[in-house]
């Protein structure tokens, strides 16, 4: 028995022996901060200021630090200046900020100190290319939800900071859905955020490429950023306009019309396939426009194409412009009440010249297009005439010219003729 007590007990020498998970856990939480600690270490040797040291020491951290597993906390730190808790709130308010933070940028703010601390993030993303996915998928879109936890001074450097990094492809524009959350909308702090984002993009790119931008980050609806009682068109027109972005205001004008034009073509469309009369085409137009206004000179060219998208243009060369006539006689009274000014009835002669032009089968046929135009009431003789001296869209404009001199001269003489009435 005695021996048997003392006989040696069974060795577990190279046996791994599992960690509880609650220890694991326990022990996972505080290694952010061990990894923040590191890294304050290596930027608190850097002077104030000196940035091109700061992208050195960062480049060279990332050599022992795991930049790619502590990658959120990494951006906290550069970004905010600490580790941040579920919330949005510091994880230690005690603790000392980082040596070198967005938020530590010149007061008030100024895009070109903000551009210096943007290009350290260009370098360190350059050298660790598997950081911009957790920047703008995770660490960017988390931030931007908290920005009601900071002043306005700190929104405002966060904003610039976001603005330049979209502008310089570092980060994509999907982070800005975080914005339209319902606490971020309300105070307008979303759509002020916003206005600073897009001011600073368009100091580095042009509103073509910030539309390219929020296209690909599929942001669809800027009015999503507004408070719900305030999502209105002329709304963001006059807010963009006030702070002196009329281009982004300009841009949404734009892309509003063309999705109205889209509609409006479609109903047309869809209407003439069902032979509906020419009364209650006009009517479910109007009811679009009443809805969705759209200026007359637009209006009147979506009406034509959809008009004319269902013709079909394949009979014989020879029949082809006794179809045109047909075609135009029969929906001219659906364009009429549409063609109020001279400005619209210039606006459908061009359309139809461009339409003439593009589609060569009925170019013989603009005059008499023109004349049936005129005697249903859709254009006046002055609106030819202005057309044919100096109004006339450069698609083919000599050949539409001549082809109509004999049309503009009947019609001079009939003005003089009247003239000579009045007298």
């Amino acid at each position: 028995m005695s021996q048997q007590q003392s006989a040696a007990k069974p060795s577990l020498q190279g046996v791994r022996i599992k960690a509880r998970k609650g220890a694991v856990k326990a022990h996972a939480k505080h290694e952010p901060t061990v990894f923040r600690d590191q890294l304050y270490k290596h930027l608190e040797a850097v002077p104030q200021g000196d940035f091109d040291a700061v992208a050195n020491k960062l480049v060279q951290a990332g050599s022992t630090l795991e930049f790619l597993k502590y990658s959120d906390a990494l951006f906290d730190i550069l970004i905010v200046g600490g580790l941040l808790q579920p919330g949005g709130s510091y994880l230690d308010e005690e603790h000392a900020t980082s040596p070198f933070s967005i938020f530590q940028a010149k007061e008030p703010p100024e895009l070109d100190d903000i551009k210096n601390y943007i290009e350290v993030f260009n370098k360190l993303i350059r050298r660790y290319k598997y950081l911009q996915k957790p920047l703008e998928t995770t660490s960017l879109p988390t931030l931007l939800q908290y920005v009601n936890r900071w002043d306005a001074i700190q929104r405002e450097k966060l904003a610039m900071a976001t603005g330049l990094l979209l502008a310089q492809g570092l980060a994509s524009a999907a982070c800005l859905q975080s914005l339209t959350k319902d606490h971020l909308i309300k105070n307008d702090i979303a759509v002020n955020v916003l206005t600073v984002i897009f001011r600073a993009y368009l100091a580095e790119q042009s509103m073509e490429s910030l539309a390219g931008a929020l296209k690909r980050g599929g942001v669809k609806d800027l009015t999503a950023f507004f408070p719900v009682n305030r999502r209105d068109d002329k709304v963001l027109d006059e807010h963009f306009r006030k702070e002196g972005l009329p281009q982004v205001a300009e841009w949404w004008t734009k892309k509003q019309h063309a999705l109205i034009k889209e509609e409006i073509v479609k109903v047309v469309r869809d209407n003439y396939e069902r032979d509906e009369s020419p009364a209650n085409i006009v009517t479910a137009v109007k009811a679009v426009v009443e809805e969705r206004p759209l200026p007359e000179a637009e209006l009147i060219t979506c009406l034509w194409q959809g008009l004319m998208s269902g013709v079909d243009w394949s009979a014989r060369a020879d029949q082809i412009e006794g179809l045109a006539l047909r075609e135009v006689t029969k929906y001219a009274p659906v364009l009429e009440p549409f063609c109020n000014g001279a400005k619209t009835e210039v606006a459908l002669i061009n359309t139809v010249q461009v339409y003439c032009y593009e589609d060569t089968r009925i170019m013989k046929a603009f005059p008499q297009i023109l004349r049936v135009l005129y005697s249903k009431d859709c254009i006046t003789d002055q609106a030819i005439i202005y057309w044919h001296q100096k109004g006339s869209k450069p698609q083919g404009r000599q050949h539409f010219i001549k082809s109509t001199e004999t049309l503009v001269k009947f019609l001079q003489e009939q003005d003089d003729e009247s003239d000579d009435d009045d007298e």
